[in-house]
This record gives structure tokens, sequence and C-alpha cells, in this order.
């Protein structure tokens, strides 16, 4: 049979990820993803440490970026994302700048994290005062807030599971029961920190629920990279895809400007790095726990 009248597959454009090893939602990335773009993924090597602050900064380094941005090269992505929530806040907005940096010196491609598209979101969204959710330790947890602090967005409620490997098998209903403890006070939004923590599906049942906007690691990696290669995430009813959202079920607020709040904080996605920083100095994290341990979320382990 001739199927030449086919004329051969529609060119498709590729967006480069680099992954920590244990990322195990790839299929998750993809459902944002429209048909004409691609993903090329690609992991860190792996190492025998658990989730945690060492973990993030062994991840993060800048040799690891380089080699893996390298290797991506080949693909001819038109960006490269660094898809991990911790990697990319464990050395604060500095630390960010200078990943993004060391990923477009070693790709000359553009490049972004999700902790930048994070902030990208909340100004996108006009959000300052969030709710925070995360699989994370206590320290881990606290290393977020920081960095947000540091960009002028204050965390009004939080919650955390406290685990240390696993992420991927937490279930929806944990995520849930998190979101509600964590929306406490006047939020503008809620965060749901980690790559590897499942929320494809939950956020616009959250939305509907919190009558917030819901932002997730994975949906804001998403989002940024195509949007940074003039293309739209695709999605059901979230309100950071879908302007209409914001004013939809979700009731995102009165008033002016995406969700009422006016305009984004000064300190927020500064402009670019002019030096590479090298990577932090290891600490000890007394506040890590055992696997499944409740430091602040009073939720049981998933099974």
């Amino acid at each position: 049979m001739d199927v030449s009248f086919l004329g051969g597959p529609q060119p498709q454009r590729g967006v480069g990820v680099v992954a920590p090893f244990d990322f195990a939602l790839d299929r998750e990335l993809w459902r944002w993803v429209p048909d004409h773009v691609s993903l090329h993924l690609t992991r860190t090597p792996y190492v025998p440490v658990e989730v945690g602050l060492d973990l993030a900064r062994l991840v993060s380094e800048h040799e690891t970026l380089d080699n893996a941005v390298r290797a991506l090269s080949e693909v001819a992505p038109e960006v490269v994302a660094y898809a991990c929530a911790s990697g990319s806040f464990v050395g604060g907005v500095a630390g960010e700048r200078a990943m993004c940096a060391a990923m477009r010196l070693a790709g000359e491609v553009p490049s972004l994290t999700t902790s930048g598209a994070l902030l990208d979101a909340l100004c996108e969204i006009g959000a300052r005062r969030i709710a925070v959710v995360t699989p994370y330790t206590r320290s881990v947890t606290d290393a977020l807030e920081e960095y947000l602090g540091e960009a002028g967005v204050t965390v009004t409620g939080r919650a955390y599971l406290g685990l240390t490997r696993h992420i991927w098998k937490v279930p929806y209903r944990d995520v849930v029961d998190m979101a509600r403890q964590a929306v406490v006070g006047a939020a503008d939004a809620l965060f749901i920190s980690c790559t590897n923590l499942p929320t494809y599906d939950v956020i616009p049942q959250l939305e509907a629920e919190l009558r917030l906007p819901v932002l997730s690691a994975n949906q804001v990696t998403v989002w940024a990279a195509l949007r940074a290669i003039g293309a739209h995430a695709i999605g059901p009813y979230q309100a950071l895809l879908d302007p209409a959202a914001r004013s939809g079920p979700a009731g995102m607020g009165p008033g002016s400007g995406p969700i009422g709040m006016g305009p984004a904080p000064a300190g927020m996605r500064p402009g670019p790095e002019a030096a590479l920083a090298g990577p932090p100095a290891a600490e000890t994290d007394p506040g890590e726990g055992r696997e499944g341990e409740d430091l602040g979320g009073g939720l049981p382990p998933p099974v």
C-alpha cells in the first residue's frame, strides 16, 4: 500500500527536561503537553541518598546540569527545564538564577527551573500570599519557605508529610487532606511542591473546593517551558492555564488584576545572574526523620 500521501510525521518542537534520578512521573508531565511538542527527558546520575537537603544539592550541582544539558543538546530542544523543585530552591534565589545560567551556558538554549517557573506562575496569577503543601521533611519545607520569602512571597500556612523516599506513591487523597490543612488565613493561591508528587487530576478538584488557584511543581514547569517556545499547556479547568477559570467555579476573588491582588511583588523573578555561583556547602539537617514520619501534616504514610 502506498502511504506516500501521508507526507511523513508532522514536525515536532522539543522541550528538554532534566529530572532527578528518582523521578517517576514522566507520564504526568506529558499530560500537559500538546500533540505538536515532544518532551526529551534525561536523568541525573544515581546517588545513594534519601530525599532531603543533601540530595537536593547533589542533583543540582552545576557539573551534573552541564552533563545533562549537553546530552539533551543532541536532540536540539528549544528550551531546557530542570524539573525538580527542591533542587532548584535549595540554593535560594541566587542559586536558582545560577542554575539557569549554567544550563544556558552548557546548551546555548533558554533554560528554566521548577522553582523559577513557580515565581513566574505566581506573577502570572498575581499571588503574593500562598499556602504550601509538600511531601518533604520539615527541613526541606523550611528551605522552600525561605526561598519564597526571598522572592517576596509569604507562606500563610503549610502541611508536609516528612517523606524521604517513594514520594510518587503518595495518593491523591493525602494531597487533598494536606491542602485542606494548609489553606488557612488569607491565601491567594495554593502551591503543591515536588515534581515527584502526583497532582494532575487533583488540581481542578482543589480549585473548585478551595476557591483558589492551585499550582503544582510539574504544572508550572511544563507551563513555563511551553510558554518559552510560544506554546500553551493543556489541562482541565486550571486557573494558571485558563484565565477564564480564575473567575469561574474556582472563585478567585473580586477586584482587578488576575485574582484581584494588584501587581506582583517587586522582588519576584529578578534579572539573570551575572556570574555562576558554586553549589552551597552541605549542612546537617536535624529536622529530617524516618520515612513516613509525620512532622507537620498529621497524615499517615502511603502504603
